[in-house]
């Protein structure tokens, strides 16, 4: 195993001497902008429906029960405004959030059990503890079954009110939170099925089975498979509304249906080479041929996912808050809602309950070192995406029209969702901003936050060697290939005094084929290939397109086949990813960044600067092991 041989390509002296990462490491894992944004239209559509109750109570009610009739001579279908918002535009909500949970569990973050059992643990914690609560509250009311209402998170709100509330570097609390909205979404809808459901009848269902082995059997079809899905998801939704199962979850039945995966490298390369065709001799043939090509080299479930998501962002969820959150405020319902223990029971089991579950479990899987928490969930980043979990709105609001039929009690449920929303935000935003006032964020800036580990890292030199260097890099960065020269000097000099650890940085909107090198790096690392793989990328670093990658594995003597396997594996990714998050949590906005020995060097990046700050660490390390071993007491690692 040898260190890249690399090739002299300086950069331009004067340019700065690292490449500066855009937002576009955190905008990868976090997307702000859209979740900020579709929170606050949210947050519009129920503040336009409060003001327009409460201005004008009959119209609001005369407008939703508007009655729509759809049909052919005996055939009709009749259906409040309402209804169709609640049941059959929900469907595409609900479709969208069984897109998402089929794709954690096939290449997501719910793919490993160590990554999975904190987040499902947490979401079924802040199930029970709150249901719990609320019955306690509500016993003897007779309202007690409606503990439903306070058992799920709404998860535009969680991404949205994390963008507007969360600390500035929440990339890993993100994806922690989304994941554990995952498995809430499962039990939530699971619940409604079991236990909301009225006037079942079965024969229809057996109608919607056959639909779905169709949808599921679809994906075997070689073309015009999209009038095919669109027309069996229609067939489930009704034959689900003729069940008495309530229609919306047809939607997550269809979307776990809808095959999911990672992009092949051939299909990849395949598009691209029917691109240059159409280039070099434009036709409709070609044009149709790219096209398709390139659009089937994304799963269905992607791309059904970035179709819908914005409508649903921006126009199914504000229609459901206008047409559900319109409670009437006022003295009298003021009043009633301050005396009735089903709002009580609502406000303490969403603003205590969902909080004490989600983060006192986490707690105690920390404690008990089981599942795997990363780099930057830190107690206070955890205990305010907690108190987010609070925020029940959109399934909550749901779930009181399907458990409260007693209109006067429904309202009273709906102030204290509303209440309960409010103060879950407001908590959740004294609870980040205690903790990063009183965290360390200078020292989470400067210490590496995932200490080298032999198990996982990829490592130059013996393993248990006193000094450390490691580096945050971009296999298409020029700055990172002159480092790698720079750390070749200094291997040399050093030695087996040195361990050098390479981790992934890559940069999405400077080197568009970053991750996908890095990628490669760690399907090679798997047939004990990672250094040369690295040297072979830093060696021609304009060429790392799909058909190159695949070329220099076989030209590695790799198993191509298996490395083409291992390319599209969630393992892989998430190796990638993981590297990512941590370099987000630590506010790294350049590459190559160098963390001497535990800690960041902020020196220049040359083979005298570099030596010097190991030597002087190294003497640092020894100097504090020394008083130690003077008093008997064991050395430390």
């Amino acid at each position: 195993m040898s260190l890249p041989l690399v090739i002299d390509r300086s950069p331009d002296p004067e340019a700065p001497p690292s490449t500066p990462a855009p937002p576009s490491i955190a905008a990868w894992v976090r997307s702000v902008g859209s979740g900020r944004l579709g929170a606050v239209v949210l947050l519009l559509g129920t503040a336009l429906a409060i003001v327009w109750a409460n201005a004008s109570h009959a119209t609001y009610e005369a407008f939703w029960d508007t009655h729509l009739t759809v049909g052919v001579a005996d055939l009709n279908l009749d259906f409040t405004l309402h209804a169709l918002v609640n049941d059959a535009l929900m469907a595409l909500f609900f479709f969208t959030v069984g897109l998402e949970v089929r794709r954690e569990f096939a290449i997501g973050e719910l793919t490993s059990w160590s990554r999975a059992v904190v987040p499902v643990v947490a979401a079924l914690c802040g199930l029970a503890l709150p249901a719990l609560l609320f019955v306690l509250v509500t016993r003897g009311t007779g309202f007690e079954h409606a503990w439903g209402v306070v058992i799920s998170t709404d998860t535009a709100f969680l991404v949205g009110g994390l963008a507007l509330l969360g600390p500035r570097s929440a990339a890993r609390l993100r994806v922690f939170l989304l994941a554990l909205a995952v498995v809430d979404d499962i039990a939530a809808l699971t619940i409604i099925a079991l236990v909301y459901t009225e006037d079942f009848r079965p024969m229809p269902l057996l109608v919607a089975a056959v639909g779905l082995v169709g949808i599921w059997f679809t994906r075997y079809v070689p073309s015009g498979r999209g009038p095919i899905y669109a027309t069996l998801a229609i067939v489930v939704w009704f034959a689900f509304l003729a069940s008495g199962v309530h229609p919306t979850l047809a939607g997550v039945a269809v979307a776990l249906l809808v095959p999911v995966y990672r992009p092949s490298r051939r299909d990849v390369d395949h598009a691209l080479e029917l691109a240059r065709t159409f280039r070099q001799s434009p036709s409709t043939q070609y044009a149709r041929a790219a096209a398709n090509s390139l659009r089937e080299s994304i799963s269905v479930n992607e791309r059904l996912q970035s179709a819908y998501t914005p409508y649903v962002s921006f126009v199914i969820l504000p229609l459901f808050a206008l047409a559900n959150a319109g409670v009437v405020v006022n003295g009298d319902v003021l009043a009633g809602a301050v005396r009735s223990p089903v709002t009580w029971g609502v406000v303490i089991a969403l603003v205590l309950g969902k909080p004490l579950g989600v983060w006192g479990s986490t707690a105690a899987m920390r404690r008990l070192h089981l599942g795997e928490l990363g780099p930057g969930l830190t107690s206070g980043r955890l205990a305010g995406g907690a108190a987010l979990c609070g925020i029940g709105f959109t399934l909550s609001l749901f779930i009181v029209d399907l458990a409260i039929d007693d209109p006067a009690v429904a309202n009273e449920a709906r102030v204290g969702v509303l209440l309960a929303s409010a103060l879950a935000a407001g908590l959740a935003a004294v609870i980040f901003r205690a903790a990063e006032r009183g965290g360390t964020g200078e020292d989470t800036r400067n210490v590496l936050q995932r200490p080298v580990d032999p198990e996982r890292d990829h490592i130059y030199g013996p393993v248990d060697a006193p000094m450390t260097l490691v580096e945050y890099g971009d296999f298409q960065c020029g700055f990172c290939l002159k480092t790698a020269g720079t750390i070749q000097e200094v291997v040399a000099e050093l030695g087996g005094r040195l361990r050098y650890v390479w981790r992934h940085a890559p940069l999405l909107s400077y080197h568009p084929n970053a991750v996908a090198a890095a990628e490669a790096s760690e399907a090679a690392a798997l047939q004990g290939k990672f250094f040369e793989f690295e040297r072979a990328l830093f060696t021609d670093q304009e060429h790392q397109r799909p058909a190159d990658i695949l070329r220099r594995a076989a030209d590695l003597g790799l198993d191509v086949q298996r490395f083409e396997r291992d390319l599209t594996s969630p393992e892989v990714a998430a190796r990638v990813r993981d590297d990512m998050l941590d370099a987000e949590a630590m506010d790294i906005t350049a590459v190559p960044t160098l963390f001497v020995n535990g800690r960041r060097h902020t020196a220049p990046h040359d083979a005298r600067s570099l030596i010097a700050a190991l030597t002087a660490a190294e003497a640092d390390a020894a100097a504090t092991r020394a008083p130690a071993d003077a008093g008997g007491a064991p050395e430390r690692a």
